[in-house]
């Protein structure tokens, strides 16, 4: 029964580890892409009601 304990104790730290490793390497990603891209302005031509005019 020890070893059983054992066992899943390092699958625990081994789920873990892979998690951090995954959750580096997203940042690693996002940060190289940077994330940004040129502001463009929104232009658009509205109607408005008879009222409003």
């Amino acid at each position: 029964m020890e070893r059983d304990a054992k066992n899943l104790a390092m699958s625990g730290r081994r789920i873990g580890g892979i998690a951090a490793l995954a959750i580096v390497a997203l940042c690693i990603v996002a940060w190289i892409d940077g994330g940004e891209e040129p502001v463009h302005p929104i232009e658009q031509a509205i109607e408005l009601p008879g009222s409003a005019r």
